[in-house]
């Protein structure tokens, strides 16, 4: 299988203090991958590193068969798009404004849409399920609406990777199950690497190929999530009495 990302002894962390040291994993594509542990345990910065918007404290990261450093910006934001849980409250842009600047590495600085641009964003959106709101407000639309956008958003970087750090914070259970299809469908017809932190153990199990379980500062276990994740293993993981 062509591998689209790996890590040689990768440590992660804020100034020089390492929060997650030694990673070594390979990354299958058209997988997903979960990341679980406690709060606090690394997993965003982790996350955060991987996208190359913060740098490792050691150790290096390829994507494909180069170096991530070996990218311009606007080539990595052609490899891997990142779905953050921050809250984005944009003045006065609908919902495909908000999609549409997802493809401003192909667009160049005037951010000016071709055919092929609009083409891209329009099947987007309707794959997503979004085109009927793409006119109204960004502002006004519903939190699970607004992830949507965000999501249409990263896709129209047409990467190679999607990321994606706690992409169920603030959902309900509808729009978590209409987000876990997603995931899927996206899988199923796009061939997607996708990694991703999730809190939920049972959308883990259902949607992650493989598990990468982090705790005490390093790479706990990976593997299949059936497998890891038992009680016992998780009373473990998150520190549970």
């Amino acid at each position: 299988m062509e591998k689209v990302l790996k890590t040689e002894k990768l440590s992660v962390g804020y100034k020089k203090n390492i929060i997650v040291d030694d990673i070594n994993i390979s990354i299958e594509k058209g997988k997903i991958i979960c990341l679980a542990g406690s709060n606090g345990s690394g997993k965003s910065t982790l996350l955060r590193t991987l996208a190359g918007i913060q740098k490792p404290l050691g150790g290096r990261i390829f994507v494909g068969d180069k170096d991530i450093t070996a990218y311009s910006e606007l080539e990595k934001a052609s490899k891997i798009s990142l779905l953050l849980t921050d809250r984005v409250e944009p003045e006065l842009m609908t919902g495909y404004d908000i999609v549409a600047s997802g493809r401003y590495p192909y667009t160049g600085r005037l951010g000016i849409l071709a055919d092929n641009d609009r083409k891209i964003i329009n099947d987007i959106m309707e794959l997503i399920g979004i085109t009927e709101i793409g006119n109204r407000y960004f502002s006004e639309m519903s939190d699970g609406q607004k992830q949507r956008f965000m999501l249409a958003r990263a896709l129209c970087q047409e990467p190679d990777i999607l990321i994606m750090d706690e992409p169920m914070t603030f959902l309900d259970i509808k729009y978590k199950k209409e987000l876990a299809d997603i995931i899927v469908k996206l899988k199923k017809e796009k061939n997607l690497t996708m990694i991703m932190s999730l809190h939920e153990l049972e959308l883990i199990r259902s949607l992650a190929d493989t598990v990468i379980c982090i705790k005490a500062g390093a790479v706990d276990k990976v593997g299949n999530p059936d497998e890891i994740l038992n009680d016992e293993y998780i009373d473990y993981l998150f520190d549970i009495i």
